[in-house]
């Protein structure tokens, strides 16, 4: 077996959509929390242990503030959203009207 079978790959962390200034970031996915370690803010200096999709150690308020008071940089894409997961339907599920 070769090194790079026995290592686990981590999938792309693909962000979705930046927020308008003022609106809030969806961080649902666990990838956004290292339980292991806190790290200071890249913002504000306090130690937290959340990570953007770049992993980038800030805490989800902070990012927030950030986007909101650098609309134009924002649009760079340093935080956004998780991607909308894929809807799950059933058979004979669909719209009921």
């Amino acid at each position: 077996m070769t090194r790079a079978a026995r290592t686990k790959q981590k999938p792309p962390f693909e962000p979705g959509l930046i927020p308008a200034p003022g609106e809030l970031l969806v961080w649902r996915d666990a990838r956004h929390f290292d339980r292991w370690q806190e790290l200071p803010c890249t913002l504000c200096g306090r130690p937290t242990p959340m990570r953007s999709h770049s992993e980038e150690p800030v805490h989800k308020a902070c990012a927030e503030s950030w986007v909101t008071a650098n609309p134009t940089e924002a649009r760079r894409g340093r935080f956004a959203s998780d991607l909308a997961p894929k809807p799950k339907s059933k058979k004979g599920q669909g719209d009921h009207a």
